[in-house]
Parts: C-alpha cells; structure tokens; sequence
C-alpha cells in the first residue's frame, strides 16, 4: 500500500514540476515577442499594434538631425524594396559609429498613442554589422 502512495506521490510532484517549467517558457515568449517587420508592413499595421516592434529598413539620404539636447539621431527610415515608404524614427542614446545615409538599421520600440503618421520613438538602434563586408573587400 506504502509503495502506490509512493508512486502517486512521485507522479504529483512530476506533474507540477512539468506544469511550472510549461508556464514559465509560456510566459517568457509572450512577454519578449515582437513583431519583426520592414517599414512597408509597419505601415500597413494598425496602431494598436505598433507599440512594441522591431523594424529594419535603410537609412534615407536626407533628413538625418542629431538631437540637440542629447545624444541621439531623428531620421527618416525607408524601406529596403520600396524607398517610397518611410517612417520618421527618433532615437535617444549612443548612436553607432557606422550609422550614416544608406545604411541597413533594425530599431526597436514603438509608435507612440497617435497612429502612424507620428515619429517612431526607437529604444534601440542597430547598424549592419561592417566586419561581414571587410572579408569581400580584403579579397578584391
């Protein structure tokens, strides 16, 4: 009798341990997943959904301003396939030495309250890496 109340007990404990580590990795996905979208999908996304993204485009040629009362960079992010589509990002912090006009960035953060037509308010700012190029060049 001892040893089936031994096994239920072992078959309990087992239950909850699978049952916790099962919510644990529910809850770590849903709290750090964000779409990752380019600006053309971006901006064919309601709203609602824009308040916590990651977006990637390239850098346009015109209307890059430093912030005046800090560290940080507005500019005009385009898409990759199709330049037409932008979206003004407005990043606060160290800006990579290899940001300029051209450049594929990735951003992450949101649109404030006010839909899309306001500035994207960037949390992070992200360069392509340029060692990946280095090797091509090096071989020519």
């Amino acid at each position: 009798m001892s040893k089936k109340n031994g096994k239920s007990l072992y078959l309990v404990a087992l239950a909850l341990f699978l049952g916790g580590v099962g919510y644990l990795v529910f809850s770590g996905f849903s709290q750090n997943s964000v779409y990752f979208l380019n600006v053309s999908e971006a901006l064919a996304m309601p709203s609602e959904k824009l308040q916590s993204i990651r977006m990637f485009g390239t850098v346009a040629t015109e209307g890059i301003a430093r912030l005046d009362d800090g560290p940080g960079v507005r500019f005009l992010l385009e898409d990759k396939d199709n330049p037409g589509q932008t979206v003004r990002v407005m990043y606060r912090g160290a800006v990579p030495d290899t940001f300029k006009e051209g450049v594929e960035v990735i951003v992450e953060g949101g649109m404030p309250q006010g839909g899309a037509a306001s500035e994207f308010r960037a949390k992070t700012l992200m360069t392509k890496c340029p060692s990946k190029y280095e090797k091509e060049n090096r071989k020519g």
